[in-house]
């Protein structure tokens, strides 16, 4: 079984050395927030996530039946 973003996005931030406030301060956000989307939290803004995501050098690909792999950019 796939592990669950909030899983990555927590090993990444570990991983890097960077504390949840830390990780907040460079994404521009919140520390609740990175706690609350690593522990999986569902009402969390995408925007917000992306912006963890650009800091811990992750990036998303959306898989499509009919447009393949697509690369999932800033909003």
């Amino acid at each position: 079984m796939g592990r669950s973003l909030a899983h990555l996005i927590r090993s990444h931030r570990k991983k890097s050395g960077l504390t949840q406030a830390q990780l907040a301060t460079m994404a521009g956000v919140g520390k609740t927030v990175v706690f609350d989307v690593e522990h999986g939290k569902k009402t969390i803004i995408f925007a917000t996530i992306q912006k963890m995501l650009k800091v811990l050098n992750i990036h998303l690909i959306a898989q499509s039946p009919l447009e393949g792999n697509v690369t999932i950019e800033e909003i």
